[in-house]
């Protein structure tokens, strides 16, 4: 394993860590379904221009896309604009926090849907993510009040349909490429976006040329949904899948760092607490035998999501 994945992660940490923190700064112009639209437009130009000069081929025939245009809503179109819309009332810290609740709800829907069967270490492991979550409500009154109640609801609505995409998407990686995936996703999260945006929400055209959104555009869609995914299928075949699901530990980390230094949130004693307990129960949750040598399968990732029905490590 070469010893450029270690800093590789850390850059894809930051990046997919930012995104919370990008996510933020456009609501002050931009609705929800405008930034995922935006988003998901510079994101696709990325994939489109690294898979024609690579020459991995899309084979439009064959691939399922109407399976393909079903998880692109479930795990990206919806829950991103989700998210934006719980930014509104929740700080990015906080968001980034709950997000990382999304392999139990993985390996819930896994159980109850999927036939994915759980032992006690899994359920040990939802268990202390539970608390971690009710630390983050009861303990820290000053950081989930009545006012945010529908922004925390968002966010855990947000982690259950990353979980339900999770299990649609890993299923799909068995029939089509990454990169066909990838660029499906971007593609009906795209149409479906802007038919809410342009439907919706007044897009303020003048804002998207100034250079501050600019960048942070650029952040969001060219980096956050373009290179990162390319930085993390590049993890994935040098380290393997479960190397690359370690980003999903170090993501809410460098989210609480973006937020502290760049948009002044505060960062509780009690958030700690909250993510080492959820990122402890998800590490549990997500351990397997130690006899167990079978080969892993991964999914789709969304601003460091890997998750797998197999491992739930996400």
């Amino acid at each position: 394993m070469p010893r450029a994945i270690w800093p590789v992660m850390l850059i894809l940490s930051m990046i997919w860590g930012g995104s919370y923190y990008f996510i933020k700064v456009l609501l002050g112009d931009f609705g929800p379904w405008t930034i995922v639209f935006l988003r998901c437009a510079l994101g696709l130009v990325v994939i489109a221009i690294y898979m024609l000069a690579a020459r991995q081929p899309l084979r439009f025939k064959q691939a399922p896309w109407g399976a393909v245009a079903v998880m692109a809503l479930v795990n990206t179109c919806i829950p991103w604009a989700i998210i934006g819309f719980s930014e509104t009332r929740i700080a990015s810290s906080m968001a980034s926090v709950l997000n990382a609740t999304t392999p139990l709800w993985s390996l819930l829907l896994g159980i109850a849907f999927f036939g994915a069967a759980a032992r006690r270490l899994q359920w040990l492991g939802m268990g202390v993510a539970m608390i971690g979550l009710a630390v983050l409500v009861g303990l820290d009154s000053s950081s989930v009040q009545a006012s945010d109640a529908r922004g925390f609801a968002g966010m855990i609505a947000a982690s259950v349909f990353y979980g339900l995409g999770s299990q649609l998407s890993n299923r799909l990686l068995r029939t089509m490429s990454t990169y066909q995936v990838t660029f499906g996703t971007l593609f009906f999260s795209m149409l479906g976006s802007g038919v809410m945006a342009f439907s919706s929400e007044k897009i303020p055209y003048s804002q998207l040329l100034v250079p501050s959104n600019l960048f942070v555009l650029a952040g969001l869609g060219i980096l956050g949904s373009g290179v990162a995914y390319l930085l993390f299928y590049w993890i994935v075949h040098e380290g393997g899948p479960t190397r690359a699901t370690m980003v999903t530990y170090l993501l809410p980390v460098f989210s609480l760092v973006w937020g502290f230094a760049l948009l002044g949130e505060s960062i509780h004693w009690s958030m700690i607490a909250g993510l080492a307990l959820i990122l402890a129960g998800v590490f549990l949750a997500g351990r397997k035998k130690a006899a167990s040598r079978q080969p892993k399968s991964f999914s789709l990732p969304d601003d460091g999501r890997a998750a797998s029905s197999s491992e739930a490590a996400t």
